[in-house]
């Protein structure tokens, strides 16, 4: 199904692509945002290691991140009781068109993990005019086949 809304160029809101992809409540919150010419992503994922615990690939435009929260070993004892999504979580963001995906980094600090990437200069944004034809300015139609 994501190839369908890829190819249609239909812009639909993560949660619900996965809703309609099956997928519940295994993907990560993100904070999005352009600092100058870098596009930041930001999640938070705390209590995990990110060098056994995060993916992060790029594959057909998309920054692609997975974080695995593995479940205490004392979750089994007398009055545990935990409202943490344990198991593995993941996200795909649309990189914007000319990323450069030679400078991504990645950093996790005090639970946050942040990706950057360099964005090409934005140049200011050019319009195109479009004429609005008036009633009977369209051009004229094909003459069309009757064939029973």
């Amino acid at each position: 199904m994501d190839n369908l809304f890829r190819r249609t160029g239909i812009d639909v809101p993560e949660p619900v692509r996965r809703f309609l992809q099956g997928e519940t409540d295994t993907w990560l919150r993100v904070e999005e945002y352009r600092d100058g010419n870098t596009m930041v992503v930001r999640t938070d994922v705390p209590g995990i290691d990110p060098d056994q615990d995060i993916d992060i690939t790029v594959t057909d435009g998309a920054l692609h991140i997975v974080a695995r929260r593995r479940e205490p070993a004392d979750k089994d004892q007398p009055g545990y009781r935990s409202e943490v999504h344990y198991g593995e979580h993941s996200r795909s963001i649309p990189l914007p068109r000319g990323a450069n995906l030679d400078t991504i980094e990645a950093s996790y600090i005090d639970g946050v993990l942040e990706v950057r990437t360099q964005l090409p200069e934005q140049t200011g944004t050019s319009a195109t005019k479009v004429h609005v034809s008036r009633g009977g300015n369209r051009p004229p139609e094909a003459p069309k086949n009757n064939v029973m």
